[in-house]
């Protein structure tokens, strides 16, 4: 569905194909989450009006403008009834016809009012850049512009080797007063932005970030005891949230998780045992599921049964969407409320099964 329908956008406005990527993979899928995450979300319209919202500050970075929507909406409308067969009724028509002016009207509007506040685009210089093993850097950006952002929201990227591809990367710091934030960058196979950050990119290389976007930070938390979750470098949104509780006095008392298969992957639990070592209301676990050693065994949804309960706590996630998902899943079987999990909802499953 989603190949049908930027191919008819591409053929009836070809106007917009330079907006887009060569190759289009990766917008697909985009695509299918976030259809799939209004669908999820069209009975709850708080949730629903804030990630139409993201959604329209996001694609100012693209130059989407109003536009844009109409021929959007015909495209799209266009491909549902080509893919729903005899389900696509005139009742069902119309229903789509009505959500997707409701969604485009809030995006617009979210993003009109985002552009009298700050621009669409961050040049930024990388200042930085370390290679930690196992495929990872550490990449520090300097944005040429104030960058205002909160610990523990994500951040698209773009480099200069690959116009039109942006990934999503958070910042592995709380907000500094030189403005520059880390990212924590791991090359997999396929990622080419990705790969180039850790193999590619040099001390000087200007790239391009996104708007801040994310819910996962620190104010969302309601109780003072905190639950922090990071598989992988999943850990960098994590450690953001850690440094703005000391950077805040304190005032929570934090058990963080870190999970890996193998002790050579369970990537930055020195940094982070330094960290606890320097300040009491910090507690740090590793834990490996695929070997033998000495330490805590077991996948982190596992750990966290054993070592629950934690409803008295908020619990931030962050990591594999597999580990996410079935950590949500203990948690909630354990009795924390689902309003106090807190994780960036883009990358997981919606719609699954319970």
């Amino acid at each position: 569905m989603t190949v049908y329908f930027y191919a008819i956008l591409f053929a009836r406005y070809p106007e917009v194909r330079p907006m887009f990527p060569p190759g289009m993979d990766t917008q697909r899928g985009r695509l299918l989450r976030a259809l799939l995450r209004i669908v999820d979300l069209v009975d709850d319209p708080e949730n629903l009006a804030r990630f139409c919202g993201h959604l329209g500050r996001d694609h100012r970075k693209f130059g989407a403008l109003r536009e844009h929507f109409p021929a959007v909406g015909e495209c799209l409308l266009a491909s549902l009834a080509r893919y729903a067969g005899p389900a696509w009724t005139q009742d069902i028509a119309a229903a789509w016809t009505k959500a997707y002016g409701a969604v485009a009207d809030v995006m617009v509007s979210a993003a009109e009012q985002d552009a009298e506040a700050r621009p669409a685009v961050w040049p930024a210089t990388i200042v930085h850049l370390v290679p930690c093993g196992h495929g990872i850097a550490e990449v520090t950006l300097h944005p040429h512009l104030p960058y205002e952002h909160a610990a523990g929201q994500y951040v698209s990227v773009e480099t200069p080797w690959y116009p039109k591809q942006w990934r999503s990367y958070s910042p592995a710091n709380a907000p500094r007063e030189d403005g520059t934030l880390t990212f924590h960058v791991r090359a997999v196979p396929g990622g080419s932005v990705s790969k180039a950050l850790v193999h590619q990119a040099a001390v000087g290389d200007v790239v391009h970030l996104g708007a801040p976007m994310g819910d996962m930070v620190l104010d969302a938390a309601v109780h003072s005891d905190l639950l922090c979750v990071a598989g992988g470098t999943g850990l960098a949104p994590i450690r953001a949230l850690i440094e703005e509780v000391a950077r805040r006095g304190g005032r929570h008392q934090v058990d963080l998780f870190l999970g890996a298969r193998t002790g050579a992957e369970l990537y930055g639990v020195d940094d982070m045992l330094r960290m606890a070592q320097r300040h009491h209301w910090l507690t740090v676990r590793g834990a490996v599921s695929d070997e033998y050693i000495p330490g805590i065994r077991g996948s982190l949804p596992q750990v966290l049964a054993e070592y629950g309960p934690w409803y008295q706590h908020d619990a931030f996630l962050s990591g594999p969407a597999p580990m996410v998902t079935s950590a949500r899943q203990t948690l909630m079987l354990g009795g924390t409320s689902p309003d106090r999990i807190h994780y960036d909802p883009f990358d997981t499953p919606v719609l699954a099964t319970p």
